[in-house]
């Protein structure tokens, strides 16, 4: 039997119109719309993520948007803790955002991994460029390497901090994860799936609309907090090439470059996964997307 929905979750790469979808269906059906991109919840990255503006928030509430200072740790746990407050609330929960790993964790569970060392936690935040981070995790948790890409340097550390910390692999971990907070088929799960040439219009759009309000004084602000390069804060796109131009280290026209580019290839890395990971969410285009969850809901009904 379909079930009512009790939230709707809307993924997607960046600069797909996710937010915009989001707001639409807030306006439509009293909902709340709540951030699950794992960068949007720093204070310190208002432009360079492109998070609402004023006058959308003005529109609809929103939640979990800029509540945490670039210097504190925020992980997934963080985030479940936070957004179990908005499902309980009146207000139908809209959850927008591109950070898989956060729509994995709400409605697959999260496993209880005890808190990491913080020598350990440093140490591994602080390797250099020369540390085969892959290599690492496959001589000390062969399975959990198996998982991973050599190329994510971000899950590589968190595997290689709890391998160390607890003595147990991420992946034993994950597979005793507890029970999700929302159940998968209570949701109305879409994942927004533009056409390739359009998003990239999209995104060389929106960050000439970003250098205009201020990305690059954003992130030389961000750069000069002095915080560690390790930081999860810091891997915003465009926060090293906008704070280079910004030192006069580059032109601005190759600051602006690289981020596109950077910014291009995120967004596909981010394509990849919601079609590998969520082959049960419904896919859509971003301009079919607020007519196909209207006809859902109106189809499901809601809790």
């Amino acid at each position: 039997m379909t079930q009512p929905v009790s939230a709707i979750l809307i993924a997607g790469p960046t600069a797909s119109g996710k937010s915009g979808l989001a707001l639409a269906l807030a306006e439509r059906l009293g909902g709340v719309v709540v951030n699950a991109d794992a960068l949007q919840v720093y204070a310190d990255l208002r432009t360079l993520t492109a998070r609402p503006p004023d006058a959308d928030l003005a529109r609809a509430p929103h939640a979990l948007y800029g509540h945490v200072d670039g210097a504190a740790p925020y992980a997934v746990g963080r985030w479940l803790d936070d957004v179990a407050g908005v499902l309980d609330g009146e207000r139908l929960p809209i959850v927008v955002g591109g950070t898989g790993l956060y729509f994995d964790a709400l409605t697959r569970g999260l496993s209880a991994v005890p808190e990491i060392a913080p020598e350990v936690r440093e140490r591994w935040r602080a390797a250099g460029p020369d540390v085969d981070l892959h290599a690492e995790l496959a001589r000390r948790d062969p399975d959990m390497a198996a998982r991973l890409r050599p190329s994510d340097p971000q899950r590589l550390m968190r595997a290689l901090e709890v391998i160390e910390s607890t003595g147990r692999s991420l992946k034993d971990w994950q597979d005793d994860a507890a029970a999700p907070l929302l159940a998968p088929d209570a949701a109305l799960r879409i994942v927004l799936a533009p056409d390739r040439k359009a998003l990239d219009v999209r995104i060389a759009t929106r960050l000439a609309g970003m250098i205009e309000d201020g990305a690059a004084e954003e992130a030389e602000r961000l750069v000069a907090r002095g915080l560690p390069r390790a930081a999860p804060v810091m891997k915003a796109l465009g926060v090293e090439a906008l704070a280079a131009w910004r030192r006069g280290e580059i032109a601005r026209d190759d600051a602006v470059e690289r981020t596109r580019v950077d910014t291009r290839r995120y967004a596909k890395r981010q394509s990849t996964w919601f079609r590998n990971r969520m082959p049960d969410w419904l896919h859509a285009a971003p301009d079919d997307a607020l007519g196909l969850a209207t006809d859902e809901i109106e189809r499901r009904g809601r809790i």
